[in-house]
């Protein structure tokens, strides 16, 4: 399993300064989670600046390097635990970047190729690894096509629900206007039922000039920190730094006469 952190932030500043109090604490997490790590971050180009090894990122001087030298106000960040049989290779490793959008994904499902039919074949045949990770950012892709993201993401992880067993869905997408989280867990999996039921928590916390959502393993004290509910997606948006929460109202996502999902009140 894997480890998420992103953020976004009123004005653009250095990575390391963005994640202030949270850059230590998280690269730790590689002790553990350590089959690669990988940045994607917002710049003045039309796509992220996408940076990965296969290290892991607690021994990685471009890990910092790139923490320390690139200026942004939105990026997410992943530190991989690779799934059993699944390489450790750069093809494997998380963020995946298409065009103006980033991609990570924290848990698995099975079979890895359940949503093949379901992708568009022009971008199942530009796939460059074989993580079912992958495939749920290129079914996530297709359906970006026609949908916005919100709906897009929670389509896509309905999908994977119908399809394959799963532990966890929880993922990050960032795009040109925004960040988005998106919290999904079985807690019957063997993971969930192993590493106890705060393991796939997704939480988010907003500062004055900041917004910054993470995996379990963080220091997330008290209310600070505000757990985003299963079935979630947190909408992060960039140009003032506005959250709202979108949440899955159907149980399929074919959609009613409004769309298959609604926004919660922003916060």
């Amino acid at each position: 399993m894997c480890r998420l952190l992103g953020v976004v932030t009123r004005a653009p500043m250095p990575l390391d300064a963005a994640l202030d109090g949270l850059v230590a604490p998280f690269t730790e997490l590689s002790c553990e989670h350590a089959d690669g790590w990988g940045i994607a971050a917002r710049g003045p180009g039309a796509g992220p600046l996408v940076v990965k090894d296969t290290v892991r990122a607690v021994d990685s001087p471009a890990w910092r390097a790139t923490l320390t030298g690139t200026v942004t106000d939105a990026a997410l960040l992943h530190l991989r635990l690779a799934s059993p049989g699944l390489p450790v290779v750069p093809g494997n490793t998380h963020p995946f970047a298409v065009g103006a959008l980033a991609f990570a994904h924290n848990g698995y499902f099975s079979p890895y190729d359940a949503l093949d039919e379901l992708i568009a074949p022009d971008l199942l045949a530009g796939a460059v690894g074989d993580t079912d990770s992958e495939r749920y950012f290129l079914r996530l892709l297709t359906l970006l096509r026609e949908e916005d993201p919100v709906d897009a993401v929670a389509h896509a992880a309905a999908d994977i629900r119908s399809r394959a067993t799963f532990a966890s869905l929880n993922c990050l997408l960032l795009t040109e206007q925004a960040l988005y989280a998106y919290a999904d867990e079985d807690p019957g999996s063997e993971v969930s039922r192993r590493r106890g039921p705060d393991f796939f928590r997704l939480r988010y916390r907003i500062d004055g000039d900041r917004v910054v959502v993470g995996s379990s393993g963080l220091p997330q004290p008290g209310e600070s920190w505000t757990v985003l509910p299963y079935r979630e997606v947190l909408e992060i948006r960039r140009a003032d730094l506005r959250v709202s929460r979108h949440q899955v109202h159907a149980a399929s996502p074919q959609p009613g006469p409004e769309g298959p999902y609604a926004a919660v009140e922003a916060v």
